[in-house]
């Protein structure tokens, strides 16, 4: 049957639709994506519930002329589907496919690029500003999720646009969390869409010139407009919040409504001030499985559409436990013996594993929403009173709070924990979420001690030891599972700037930063394999401080030293030990070979496929060292 999204030229098609064959637009694109999105692996639910008021907002604004800005991505597939990559969002997240992100050379209607929340709205003030001198009649519009209306920055974004009155900015908060009454509710948008009307408008700039020409007394211009603002917060609390920002606050709104979504949209474009809509969506909207339970449903694999399963796959290492998992569970057995020790997150208790910590443990949990910045802090606030904080944040999120890790934990030598998960390579979410920069931005800081952990069992054994440190200390571990080691039973401290000698040959040393040690196991069979050359394995395991004493007595011994990391190369482990080698005036038999992220951002592609690209998988390590040993072997023949 012919759909009438394929009748359309999209977006533009939308603004000649009426309400009801936007709503028939919505139900077709909300279907196709239920659809593309069983087949592959992305977000989901947040999509689901934004579907009206992405058609809502292209169907009102002229874009990409009017600027729209989606704060995060999640909820954004719709609007990729509406911009032309509707043919291609089967492709997303995979290599040479579709970000599942915003990327400013994917699109023109994607006007920012976002990953990481929270930044919409100041990107926004940005672009306002830029365009208020010269193209004042183009709008902005951040839209922006109530989840990240939690982090610090929105408030400082949202003060700054007050301040300097921007009339073409309208912020849309898709609020899919929040309870709203429904009597409430239906009474402040009356009252929104009454003093929010032409009329309205046309009345309150009337009255305005008045006031400005002398004609209305100032005591009366105020009390009049704080008359209006005292109605307007009677009839929705949350629009008190928003005025005293200074812009003009109009809903709640029902989300899913086209009707009252475009009304609110065109009354926002008749103010002189900046305005908040306020909409209600339901995550995971038309899709039972996906509103009953959003959090599964928020980040999907490919799934039974009738049946509402996920198709498993297979690995070889699906019987290991993956390594957030393992974190979890070591915390939550170390936290029941000491009290003191407190878990927490900035808005991801699920991603971190600190869910079923919360489960087991409420009283020691924390989450602070997503402000890093604030957890960081907080933390050093409870070490000051003697308690044993535990930041579990990715790799990525920390760089958010570089200045508190500096400012607040390291110069004051605070016993703070750091547990970075997805550190490394982390796939599919490209660019702005690989952790592959955690340790140039710690190594440098004074008093920061960092720990990478080869598997799951020393992982265990990396956040015992962390917890035992008298002072600022983190450790790094990867997206997915682990390698399948036992676990010890017992915890131990692994000792402080020590590495373990894993294998000893003589012929190639390999000096491994966490898990690429076992690719190092891999790449020295292959070698000996074809060359008869043995290898040592160094799990280096402290990147600061490094076993100096260690690789003083090992790196002069061998033909070929090579590193492996799963980091970038520009200030990462490599870097800590070449300039140990500088430092220390070591003579080596052949250049370093550096085996990790080149100077440049991941795009979005498997971990396997990241690994090859950037020339760390075993496969490729064995092919460049080949390279680098055919020669050596002819001319020792000769």
């Amino acid at each position: 049957m012919t759909k009438l999204i394929d009748e359309l030229e999209l977006p533009a098609g939308l603004r000649k639709l009426t309400d009801e064959e936007l709503v028939q637009v919505s139900e077709e694109l909300r279907d196709e994506l239920i659809d593309v999105m069983s087949g592959c692996s992305g977000h989901f639910a947040s999509s689901l519930g934004a579907t009206e008021l992405t058609v809502a907002t292209h169907a009102t604004f002229n874009t990409p002329h009017d600027r729209i800005i989606w704060d995060v991505g999640h909820q954004a597939y719709v609007h990729k589907m509406v911009t032309g990559r509707r043919d291609k969002l089967s492709t997303i997240r995979q290599r040479g496919g579709i970000s599942g992100f915003l990327k400013r050379e994917e699109s023109e209607y994607d006007t920012f690029g976002a990953g990481h929340a929270g930044t919409s709205i100041s990107a926004a003030v940005g672009m306002a500003q830029a365009l208020k001198s010269t193209h004042p009649e183009r709008y902005v519009v951040p839209i922006i999720g109530d989840g990240s209306l939690t982090s610090g920055m929105v408030f400082e974004a949202l003060n700054h646009a007050g301040d300097l009155g921007l009339g073409n900015l309208i912020v849309i908060l898709n609020d899919n969390e929040m309870s709203i009454s429904p009597n409430v509710g239906a009474l402040s948008w009356l009252f929104s869409r009454t003093v929010t009307s032409k009329s309205s408008n046309t009345l309150r700039r009337k009255f305005k010139d008045l006031h400005q020409r002398g004609y209305v007394p100032n005591l009366v211009y105020k009390a009049i407009d704080r008359a209006e603002e005292a109605a307007q917060g009677y009839f929705s609390p949350a629009s008190v919040l928003f005025e005293a920002f200074g812009f003009r606050y109009l809903g709640p709104i029902d989300g899913h409504n086209i009707s009252d979504l475009m009304t609110a949209l065109g009354h926002a474009k008749e103010q002189d001030v900046p305005v908040i809509i306020h909409t209600y969506t339901t995550k995971g909207k038309g899709y039972d499985a996906a509103e009953a339970d959003p959090l599964k449903w928020h980040a999907v694999k490919p799934f039974n559409r009738s049946k509402a399963s996920f198709i498993s796959g297979s690995s070889k290492s699906a019987s290991a436990p993956s390594y957030t998992s393992v974190f979890s569970k070591t915390l939550i057995e170390l936290a029941s013996k000491d009290s003191d020790i407190v878990a927490i997150t900035a808005a991801m208790p699920t991603g971190t594993g600190l869910d079923a910590f919360e489960s087991e443990l409420p009283q020691q949990f924390i989450d602070v929403g997503i402000c890093e910045q604030h957890a960081v802090t907080f933390a050093a606030g409870l070490a000051c009173e003697g308690k044993k904080p535990v930041c579990a944040i990715y790799s990525t999120f920390l760089q958010r709070a570089y200045d508190q890790i500096l400012h607040d934990v390291c110069i004051q030598n605070l016993p703070v924990t750091f547990a970075l998960d997805r550190a490394g390579a982390v796939g599919q979410d490209g660019e702005t979420h690989q952790g592959v920069f955690d340790i140039s931005y710690l190594r440098s800081i004074p008093n920061m001690s960092l720990l990478v952990p080869k598997d799951e069992n020393e992982l265990r054994h990396a956040l015992h030891t962390a917890l035992e440190h008298n002072g600022p200390i983190a450790f790094r571990y990867p997206r997915g599972n682990g390698v399948g080691v036992p676990l010890d039973s017992e915890y131990k401290c692994l000792p402080y700037g020590k590495a373990e000698q894993v294998s000893q040959g003589e012929d190639i040393l390999f000096l491994c930063a966490g898990p690429t040690v076992y690719t190092a196991q891999q790449v020295s069979k292959n070698l000996f394999e074809k060359f008869g050359l043995t290898s040592s394995i160094i799990n280096a395991r402290w990147i600061k401080p490094l076993d100096t004493e260690l690789l003083g007595q090992e790196l002069e011994k061998y033909q070929t030293l090579c590193t492996l990391e799963d980091h970038a190369l520009c200030g990462g482990f490599s870097s800590a030990v070449l300039e140990f080698i500088n430092d220390s005036g070591i003579k080596l038999a052949s250049p370093l070979q550096r085996f990790g992220v080149q100077d440049e951002f991941l795009p979005h592609a498997s971990q396997k496929e990241q690994h090859d690209m950037q020339g760390y998988s075993a496969e490729k390590i064995t092919e460049t060292l080949e390279k680098v040993l055919e020669p050596r072997r002819i001319a020792a023949a000769v």
